[in-house]
């Protein structure tokens, strides 16, 4: 019989596919089109080799990064996610106390199950606020004022959702939010009691930042209105750090620099949005020679341990985000599964800079890869 301890993000996955009913599960782990586009993701970042080097006494190393003034004591964040706590009851605060603890930054999605203030207060500090424009433009400056008054110092706009991309296993299981429940969703959470016994208990996720003055959020609503000129009024309005994710394209990337955003974050999205589109890790190399040495570039999407943190340190990342196994380490064992998979991804980078002779993520350079 198979542990149910931790020691790898595929063992997070795979517990959690075992415990989360299959609409859940497929929710999270689901992709755009044939999902080819993740696949060439993770296998982009499989293919990159690195060079171990010997003999330089790596016997004390350190993991933090500064990001936007505060020293981040891993290399890596939590991207924003919708509805956290389908994974299980109260994961949004999970990944806050795990971002307080290591004061690294935590996405606070639009889209989250729990609001944008207790998300901060729990992260004490350490979250930035996600926005999804979602055709009201009224609505999504409430927001920022919102966040601005919870004391978000960053805002991420999330720019590559023009319209949410097709996921055919999301289709398949009939999912939506909120929850439509026909004879085939109760069977399916009949079927899965160490999650709908606790989700039955606790109440079950709901869209938390929406309501009221603020509406309803439609997740499959067209955001193909954004523009330039939109971007711009944002830059305008937001007087703290700007984020834009979702980018792929020089010359896009080059745009966004001259606009004033103050980083941008290389992703697709987890390939949940397009499955032709390029890995993103295949453009970080290009983007870092676009952009220059001084200009701010995250990235997310297919990162699955440390060596793949350290691959896209490598080549011209400042700082790293991860989604997916997160949430299945929640969803495969609450509090102490994250700190599991939080202290693998820890360890695993960690001794990654060892076998490169490095002491620190500093160091790391296209040098180190092979």
């Amino acid at each position: 019989m198979l542990s149910t301890d931790i020691h790898s993000s595929s063992d997070a996955r795979r517990i959690a596919k075992k415990r989360l009913p299959w609409m859940v599960f497929d929710y999270i782990d689901g992709a755009a089109g044939d999902e080819i586009g993740e696949a060439l993701s993770r296998e982009a970042i499989q293919q990159i080799r690195l060079q171990p080097r010997i003999l330089n006494n790596v016997e004390h190393r350190d993991l933090s990064v500064e990001v936007f003034g505060v020293r981040a004591k891993l290399p890596f964040g939590i991207s924003p996610m919708g509805m956290c706590n389908l994974a299980a009851p109260g994961a949004d605060l999970m990944l806050a106390q795990m971002a307080a603890k290591d004061h690294i930054p935590l996405g606070a999605s639009t889209a989250a199950s729990t609001s944008l203030e207790k998300i901060i207060e729990a992260a004490e500090g350490h979250a930035w606020f996600q926005l999804y424009f979602g055709g009201d433009e009224a609505v999504s400056s409430q927001l920022m004022n919102r966040a601005e008054k919870a004391g978000y110092k960053t805002l991420v706009l999330t720019v590559d959702v023009p319209e949410v991309g097709r996921r055919p296993r999301e289709l398949q299981r009939g999912f939506k939010m909120p929850f439509k429940l026909g004879v085939p969703q109760l069977i399916d959470f009949a079927l899965h009691p160490r999650w709908s016994l606790p989700t039955l208990i606790n109440g079950r996720p709901e869209l938390a930042n929406f309501g009221g003055k603020y509406g309803e959020f439609d997740r499959a609503a067209s955001r193909a209105g954004a523009d330039w000129e939109f971007l711009d009024r944002i830059r305008s309005n937001w007087k703290g750090n700007l984020v834009v994710k979702g980018v792929l394209d020089i010359d896009d990337a080059l745009r966004l620099k001259r606009a004033g955003v103050d980083a941008i974050q290389v992703s697709s999205h987890g390939a949940r949005q397009m499955d032709s589109a390029p890995p993103p890790v295949s453009v970080l190399r290009r983007m870092r020679e676009a952009l220059g040495e001084g200009f701010p570039i995250f990235y997310d999407t297919g990162i699955r341990s440390g060596e793949d943190i350290v691959k896209a340190y490598a080549l011209g990342a400042d700082f790293v985000f991860l989604g997916r196994p997160m949430l299945f380490s929640i969803a495969a064992g609450g509090a102490r599964g994250l700190q599991q998979m939080r202290d693998v991804f820890a360890e695993e980078t960690s001794i990654t800079l060892a076998q490169l002779g490095l002491v620190n993520m500093h160091q790391i350079s296209e040098g180190n890869i092979c």
